[in-house]
């Protein structure tokens, strides 16, 4: 086992993970970044073959940095954003090693010492937890859930449609993802989505012009609260094709199922259909396993904070959780904004503990 010691540990190298070790650098820290996968930018080179961003290029650049090397109208596909964040850590002359799983937090002396899977500790004054959710999907349990013979699979699994073609399919969810996936194996599929509640589909381009024109300003800023009423029955974006989808009968709309059986489905009305796979568009959870042992964290998982600073560990800060103190919280430029938020009290507490150390 090594052994080395660093002021600032910032776990994930997402795009959280590499706006928080800028915001540690300019509060002149030496943060050292930690990333489980192979590249510097996060779970984006996993998600599904036809992601683009919800927001144009104009709206999703890091705050500060160069634009997105895209039409500044279009929606950057997964690749282009995860070519972006490259060029962006490559940038920052920080010390970001990939390939390092961290699994366990515990403090020290006054401080952490973060442990990865391959048996290196490393000291700090500071640990900001920026993992994001992708590694932690919601997979919801449903009556007779054992007994189906089909596929069941989250759309963090989920690639591309081709192996789908001429199945039924139901998906899970009413946001943009399951409207998008949903529309995307309609083309070859028979797609049904179930969700809760109603599917609110947003005009994104009023007159042309994408909404983002007129909203960022607010909803970057505004309190998370204020949305509830937008999102509690599943929100998404529409170009002009998720309408047509639906209106059209390419894509249909029924309230959740009550059970799974041995081939398929029962709707809600009692109804039962042979269904091939269902495919859960269900959201994520906090993906902090590693601060398990530490205290950290809720019954449920969930963090204890405030803004992003810990409401039970001084010196541990996060940054990219979902509506962590806005709706933009979790987005390439709202995590930037929150990175300089918790740095103040981070950088407070490295500098205390280095002079209790003197």
């Amino acid at each position: 086992m090594s052994e080395q010691s660093n002021p600032i540990v910032i776990i994930g190298a997402g795009q959280s993970g590499l706006v928080a070790a800028r915001a540690a650098r300019d509060a002149g820290l030496d943060p050292l970044v930690l990333e489980a996968g192979p590249r510097a930018a996060g779970s984006w080179p996993h998600y599904y073959d036809s992601l683009r961003v919800f927001s144009p290029a104009r709206f999703s650049a890091i705050p500060g940095y160069r634009p997105i090397p895209a039409d500044p109208d279009d929606y950057p596909a997964r690749d282009e954003i995860a070519d972006y964040l490259e060029g962006f850590a490559a940038d920052l002359d920080v010390d970001i090693r990939t390939g390092a799983r961290v699994e366990a937090v515990t403090t020290a002396d006054g401080g952490y010492l973060v442990r990865t899977a391959a048996g290196e500790t490393f000291g700090a004054a500071g640990v900001v937890a920026a993992t994001g959710s992708f590694g932690n999907p919601h997979l919801p349990r449903f009556p007779g859930q054992e007994d189906f013979g089909g596929e069941v699979l989250h759309v963090a699994d989920y690639r591309r449609p081709d192996a789908y073609a001429g199945k039924r399919v139901v998906v899970v969810g009413g946001g943009n993802s399951a409207v998008q996936v949903g529309c995307e194996l309609a083309q070859t599929a028979t797609v049904t989505l179930a969700a809760r509640g109603p599917i609110n589909l947003v005009e994104q381009r009023p007159g042309g012009r994408d909404i983002h024109h007129t909203l960022t300003a607010g909803y970057d800023h505004l309190p998370v609260e204020w949305f509830a009423p937008f999102v509690s029955g599943g929100l998404a974006l529409d170009t002009g094709g998720y309408r047509k989808a639906f209106e059209s009968g390419l894509l249909d709309r029924r309230p959740m199922f009550t059970a799974f059986d041995s081939d398929g489905l029962v709707w809600d009305d009692g109804t039962r259909e042979q269904v091939d796979a269902v495919l859960l568009a269900t959201g994520y959870r906090p993906d902090l396993g590693y601060l398990s042992g530490l205290g950290a964290l809720d019954e449920t998982g969930m963090p204890r904070h405030t803004g992003g600073v810990s409401t039970t560990h001084p010196g541990l800060a996060y940054v990219g959780l979902e509506f962590q103190r806005s709706f933009a919280s979790n987005t390439l430029r709202g995590a930037a904004r929150d990175a300089e938020h918790v740095m103040g009290p981070l950088a407070a507490f490295a500098a205390g503990l280095h002079t209790s150390l003197l």
